[in-house]
Parts: C-alpha cells; sequence; structure tokens
C-alpha cells in the first residue's frame, strides 16, 4: 500500500473499539460462516432474507453500550461474505431493501454513535457468495461442488469487482466522514481460486477511499502489506507487531465467545476479567482491542454480551487512564502484571495479587508517589535496608529495585492497577 496520508494518532489513543457483525446470518443463530460451513445454496439461504425484519433495533442503545464500556470507535459489517448489505445500494437488490425491514441500517448506527462522539469504521467483505459474477473458490459455500463450479467457469471476476469498487464509493459518499475502512480479506496463494490484490484491484480501491476521504484509515487486509495497522484476529500477539523495523499500529480483533455473528447455541464465553486482561496486555505492547458483539435477529444485545459490556465499563469507568492514551513501557513488569505508560504516570496492572510486597526492578529512586487507580488510596514505598534482620528475606534484589507495601488482603475490585508517578 502507498504510504498514507492519514493521522494514526486518534487510533492509537483511543485503544478500545467495538466490532459489529450483523447480517440476515442472525437468524439462523449458527455463526456468520453458516452459509459456508454448512454449504447452503442461495435457495436455501434466501429464507434468512426473506424473514430479517429487527424490530428491537435501537443503535442510540448500542451506542450507550459501547461508551459505557470504555469504547470509542466502531467498526459494523456493512456487507459479509454472505453478500447481503444492510444499506439500499444502487448496485444490487441483494439488501436490506428486500427484506420485511426494508430500511437503511447502516445511516442509524452511524449517525447514532457519531452523536456519541465515537469514531466511525465500515466493515466490508471482499468476499461475496451471492454475486452471479464472483468466481468460486475455496471458500465459497459451492465451491466443492463439481457441478456447481463446472456451471460457474463462465463467471467474470472484472464484472465483480466493479460491483464491489462501487459499492464502496456508495459508502464512502454517503454517510459523511468515515474514519476507518476494515477490509475482509486477501487470500492469494491458499488453494483453489484464491484470490489477493490483483483481482480486487487493491491499489485502485485504495487510492479511490483516499481521494473521497483523505483522513480515512485502512487496515492491511487488502493484501498490499501492513496498512495503516494490523488485525491479528482471536489471538493475543506476544509482543510489537512490526512494519519493516518499526512498530506498526495494531489492533487485536476479539470475540465474546468465538463467533463474530449470532450463534445461539455457542456458550463458550469469556469473561470481563479475562477480556480486561487482554486489553491491558495489548494496550502493553502497543496495541488496540476492538470487541465483537454480533446482535440477534431482532436487533437487540443478548443479555450475555450486555452484562460483559457493562462489567468491562465499571473497571473502564475506574482505570480509564491507565487504557486510553497510554502505550508501552520501558520498564519490565514483575511476574503476572503488566505495565502501561503516559507520560510521568506509570501503570502496574497486577493480574494476580502478590502478598505484602510488590518488587519493580529499575525503579529503586524513580517513584515520587503511587495510588491505588480505583479509590486513589496511597500505596506506599519501602526503603529496604538489607542488614536490617527484618529484611533479611529481602535481600539479593537489584539495587534499582522499588518495593511497594501492599495491604494482605487485595481490594475489591478485577485486576487493580496502581498508579506510579515517576519523578522526572
Amino acid at each position: 500500500m502507498s504510504e498514507s496520508p492519514a493521522d494514526t494518532e486518534w487510533f492509537t489513543h483511543d485503544r478500545f473499539g467495538m466490532f459489529i457483525h450483523w447480517g440476515a446470518y442472525a437468524l439462523a443463530a449458527r455463526h456468520e460462516w453458516v452459509r459456508a460451513y454448512e454449504r447452503l445454496t442461495d435457495e436455501e439461504y434466501q429464507h434468512y432474507v426473506d424473514h430479517f425484519d429487527p424490530d428491537l433495533f435501537d443503535p442510540v442503545q448500542w451506542a450507550d453500550e459501547a461508551w459505557n464500556a470504555g469504547m470509542r470507535y466502531v467498526v459494523v459489517t456493512t456487507k459479509h461474505h454472505d453478500g447481503f448489505c444492510l444499506w439500499d445500494s444502487a448496485e444490487g437488490d441483494y439488501t436490506v431493501a428486500s427484506t420485511p425491514w426494508g430500511n437503511d441500517l447502516i445511516g442509524p448506527i452511524v449517525e447514532a454513535f457519531r452523536a456519541r462522539g465515537m469514531k466511525i469504521g465500515l466493515y466490508y467483505s471482499l468476499l461475496d457468495w451471492h454475486h452471479p459474477e464472483f468466481p468460486l473458490d475455496l471458500y465459497h459455500p459451492e465451491g466443492k461442488d463439481e457441478a456447481a463450479v463446472a456451471a460457474a467457469t463462465d463467471r467474470d471476476m472484472t464484472k465483480y469487482t466493479e460491483y464491489l469498487h462501487a459499492q464502496v464509493r456508495e459508502l464512502l459518499t454517503r454517510y459523511g466522514k468515515i474514519d476507518l475502512m476494515w477490509f475482509d480479506f486477501s487470500y492469494e496463494g491458499r488453494g483453489f481460486g484464491a484470490k489477493g490484490p490483483k483481482e480486487w484491484q487493491s491499489e485502485r480501491l485504495v487510492e479511490m477511499a483516499r481521494e473521497l476521504q483523505p483522513e480515512i484509515l485502512i487496515n492491511n487486509r487488502l493484501g498490499l502489506g501492513s496498512g495503516d495497522f494490523t488485525t491479528p484476529e482471536q489471538v493475543q500477539p506476544p509482543g510489537h507487531q512490526l512494519d519493516g523495523e518499526a512498530a506498526a499500529p495494531w489492533e487485536a480483533c476479539q470475540t465474546l465467545n468465538g463467533s463474530w455473528g449470532y450463534h445461539r447455541d455457542n456458550l463458550d464465553w469469556k469473561s470481563s476479567e479475562l477480556m480486561l486482561r487482554m486489553l491491558v496486555d495489548g494496550v502493553s505492547k502497543g496495541g488496540n482491542m476492538i470487541l465483537n458483539v454480533g446482535p440477534n435477529g431482532r436487533g437487540d444485545f443478548e443479555p450475555r454480551a450486555v452484562e460483559r459490556l457493562r462489567e468491562i465499563g465499571a473497571w473502564m469507568r475506574l482505570n480509564e487512564r491507565s487504557v486510553r492514551g497510554c502505550g508501552p513501557s520501558e520498564y519490565v513488569p514483575p511476574v503476572d502484571a503488566r505495565y502501561t505508560q503516559n507520560g510521568n504516570r506509570l501503570y502496574l496492572h497486577l493480574f494476580s495479587w502478590p502478598m505484602r510486597f510488590v518488587h519493580l526492578p529499575g525503579l529503586g529512586g524513580r517513584i515520587q508517589y503511587a495510588q491505588l487507580l480505583h479509590d486513589a488510596s496511597e500505596v506506599r514505598q519501602m526503603v529496604i535496608d538489607p542488614h536490617e534482620p527484618a529484611h533479611i528475606y529481602l535481600r539479593g534484589l537489584p539495587a534499582d529495585t522499588a518495593t511497594l507495601q501492599l495491604p494482605v488482603t487485595p481490594p475489591d475490585i478485577t485486576n487493580p492497577v496502581i498508579e506510579i508517578f515517576l519523578a522526572d
């Protein structure tokens, strides 16, 4: 990808966003890839489109839940791999306009989240399992059906690519300023019919997007390199993500339960404690986290999702400044802990509670003051004289170690944070 004129400062400052995967697959309630996993034909999948009528859709409530959870940007699926569009596209009729609901969904979502003060991102699938000119391939629901493959040999990828570009143009001209474009995904060289930047005409697509939205950020899934940010999915990166020699902006893309779309019977739900640790771990390595919610077929966030968003929000209300605006630290944290830092404020995130003392190598003589962040209660620094008999068990610590004294009983809060003010 050519050098971007876009500024990633807001992205690396905000750190935490909401992904929304929503479409006709919410009615199947069996994962957003249900059509491919179950090899459903267009006709078999059509009844989900025919019955899509999200009567409980309330984007203002969605935006409130996201904001109160501490999220500051949103990415919503405009079209997933099934090809179904959540806006009334002039390029085809496989859209929300053809459903019982009948009305644009992207516009109200963008308006509600923007009014709440959040940055706006649009997801667009490069794949399309419905379009008549999209050539069958290894990911297509009919890609293993020899008869279907034989019948589709005359499909014209260039016609589909023009459709793709025209739809992206619609999205980038219809809804005001768009801060982020999330394309998904290139798979060049992976097998039968695999597609990449040549098929998508990715360079031309990027050029158009930047012409229409000069400040837009574009992710790394067009097959052109790292993009403005990289997108590790359903993993916690072990360290900084690099673009050549430089650290690259990145966001870990995570789900509540392993499925992006609404999945009624999936019980593999992560705890809010785990997701907060994932968020903090990412920030400590210079990354963001975008956490997905899959609304159900009536347009509701289900109770299990709301419960976790609110638990995350309760923690963020008290500890937000240890995440927002923070990044990695040069200091090495103790075991079962992470550091995030913003200027002279160093945040020690304790994933397990130490017994009475926490030892911080490299911080000897550097701590001006320390406090538990959630209630601003002082955490006293202990000056250790290794010759004192009471401290004999602390001998052997590096000379530059600072030691903070903690209560035996941990505070009643998930993942306590100590805010350390560093001396100049």
